[in-house]
């Protein structure tokens, strides 16, 4: 009897001790899959907003238009490596409601390679647009350099695979940062 009630208790600590995973997603392209790893715990706001859409399917058929690279930015004097994707037409983005900014000061999540975060204007302002980062890229978090406003951006996730991706978008060829031809987002969907 000692030996089941042993057991039962063990079985009772693994099982409430087991912490909750947190969503994958897949960006479903046409060069590729990229797997994000989306931190709800962190940023729960950002993630929600996020999760709604690809639940909505307001990602089908959109795609990754804007590379930025140190080469393709002569009048930033703050420069800074990414991908970024989306809806891009503002009369689709302004269906969307923006959110809440959790800058990384709150959340802790900083801009290194391969994070994802909210594309914004203003604080307050990201709804559907959203970039990966390429390296690490300091300037785009709390108190840096990226905006005059000090805010930095809303970082929620990582790429957990598909980073080859990521730099192959990058490396694509463009006008200025948008990319001549870009990269269909087939669909984002949460991995089973």
């Amino acid at each position: 009897m000692k030996t089941k009630i042993k057991l039962l208790v063990l079985f009772v600590m693994l099982f409430s001790c087991k912490k909750e995973r947190l969503p994958v997603v897949q960006i479903i392209t046409d060069l590729g899959v990229i797997e994000v790893m989306v931190f709800a715990d962190k940023a729960p706001v950002t993630t929600s907003n996020f999760l709604d859409l690809v639940d909505q399917g307001a990602y089908n058929n959109s795609s990754f238009y804007r590379v930025v690279r140190m080469d393709n930015q002569p009048n930033n004097d703050v420069k800074i490596e990414v991908i970024q994707g989306g809806l891009l037409d503002g009369r689709l983005v302004d269906k969307y409601k923006p959110v809440i900014h959790e800058n990384t000061r709150e959340t802790g999540v900083k801009h290194l390679d391969g994070v994802i975060s909210m594309a914004r204007l203003e604080p307050g302002t990201a709804s559907t647009e959203f970039f990966i980062c390429i390296g690490d890229q300091p300037e785009l978090d709390y108190g840096g350099k990226r905006n005059p406003d000090g805010q930095g951006f809303a970082a929620f996730g990582k790429v957990v695979k598909g980073m080859d991706v990521v730099r192959t978008i990058q490396s694509r060829e463009n006008k200025g940062q948008m990319l001549k031809k870009e990269v269909l987002i087939k669909e984002i969907v949460r991995k089973k």
